[in-house]
């Protein structure tokens, strides 16, 4: 806090700290009369536990928030299943609940995360469009699957429905997202990538890959049966028992004819395989192909005609919160969103869904290369200070726009969720 802003608000930390409670720090908080104390939440300690994947649930995220707002962050990662699950069954074991938003289709209506009354972040104005729109730019056309403003409003503080339009009232604040494809080795596949179908060229067998987590991997395999042309879906977000039957029997029969090297379900199984050349074409995310890279093994995130497959992620407030502790949830939301973690998260080649925000703490230079689809002026670093990428490089599939304006499908949950989970697991077995 500045001394400029200590003043407007009427209240000196010392005089504040005086009082030593809680108690009387939440109802301050509460009262919106001063923002950014670290120094209250060091005088009443407040820790907050904090789970999700592992995506985002990163160290140096609970360092930078303890440094500036003396909040503790206990964080926990999981694999996207055991987070939904997590969130379902152990309530009272999380404070914050960092999860996707087809998760939170699994999650909200069970009551476990109270709404955020959006009058209390202070940058809810500059969140990107998509996650109140469902539209990027305003010709975008809305995706498939589970787009995340279908899930991101309640009408009220009581409600457990997702509202059909933007209210003050949001399930969770949206933090992180980005559009996914399929990772390459240029070096290793021998031709030019151009269509989700190029995974199931025979040329491949035994050398690629599709993540094995049912809600995301069944995504990918639509993308890739109507790459080439067995079905076209309705929506690939909701099929129906027919669908998913065509879409699992056509998997096993990939699998049983050694299409498959591996299921993977993390992001450093999903990098191993890539980096030993075990695998030359699979399901990737972002950050893993930047990660290969790193170790100086080409590897590409290949746009394809057909367009991305996406995913968002965003914080919960878990329903148990209130008084002190509550306060200190939103003035960490607040905090999260306010630049430092956003420039962090698209330093990774993710998407940070406060962009204003996030250019305040990034280069002109990474600016430019992350989110504007520039060449690189100069070396690009990783939020570690290792080189990423040299200079010159361009980022595959060029820029925000680019990417995010060419999503075909969200993550989803179906409503025939449970029989498409039965049947994946099948192919898995199989």
């Amino acid at each position: 806090m500045t001394k400029t802003t200590e003043k407007k608000a009427g209240i000196s930390r010392r005089n504040f700290l005086k009082t030593g409670t809680a108690a009387v720090a939440g109802a301050a908080v509460g009262s919106g009369a001063i923002t950014g104390f670290p120094t209250i939440w060091a005088q009443n300690p407040i820790t907050l536990r904090q789970f999700g994947t592992g995506v985002s649930n990163l160290n140096a995220i609970a360092e930078k928030c303890k440094e500036d707002l003396g909040i503790t962050l206990e964080m926990t990662a999981t694999d996207s299943d055991a987070a939904a699950q997590r969130a379902v069954t152990q309530p009272d074991s999380y404070d914050i609940a960092d999860i996707e938003y087809w998760i939170l289709k699994k999650v909200f209506p069970t009551g476990v995360i109270q709404p955020m009354d959006t009058s209390r972040l202070t940058y809810y104005d500059q969140i990107v469009p998509l996650f109140k729109s469902g539209k990027l730019l305003p010709d975008s056309v809305i995706a498939q699957g589970t787009a995340p403003h279908t899930v991101g409003f309640v009408e009220s503080m009581d409600s457990k429905t997702f509202a059909a339009g933007e209210t003050g009232y949001f399930t969770m604040v949206p933090t992180i997202y980005n559009a996914d494809t399929l990772g390459i080795r240029p070096d290793l596949v021998g031709r030019e990538i151009t269509s989700w179908a190029d995974i199931m060229d025979p040329a491949f067998k035994g050398k690629t890959s599709i993540l094995n987590i049912p809600s995301i991997g069944i995504m990918d395999a639509a993308m890739i049966m109507e790459a080439m042309g067995e079905i076209t879906y309705a929506d690939k977000g909701n099929m129906t028992t027919e669908e998913i039957d065509k879409t699992i029997d056509f998997l096993i029969k990939a699998k049983q004819d050694g299409q498959f090297r591996a299921f993977w379900k993390s992001f450093d199984e999903s990098v191993n395989l890539m980096a030993s050349g075990e695998v030359v074409i699979q399901s990737m995310w972002s950050p893993a192909v930047a990660a290969v890279r790193s170790r100086g093994i080409a590897c590409k995130y290949q746009p394809l005609k057909e367009g991305y497959r996406s995913w968002g992620g965003g914080l919960g407030l878990a329903a148990h919160l209130s008084g002190a502790q509550l306060d200190a949830a939103y003035e960490y939301i607040n905090w999260y969103t306010s630049g430092w973690v956003g420039g962090y998260l698209n330093r990774q080649g993710y998407y940070s869904a406060n962009m204003e925000t996030a250019k305040q703490y990034m280069s002109e230079d990474e600016w430019g290369y992350w989110i504007e689809g520039k060449a690189a002026q100069g070396d690009i670093l990783a939020p570690d200070g290792t080189v990423m990428e040299k200079a010159g490089a361009v980022r595959d599939g060029g820029s925000f726009e680019e990417r995010m304006g060419k999503v075909a499908c969200w993550n989803s949950v179906m409503d025939e969720d449970r029989y498409m989970v039965r049947r994946w697991n099948e192919f898995i077995a199989a």
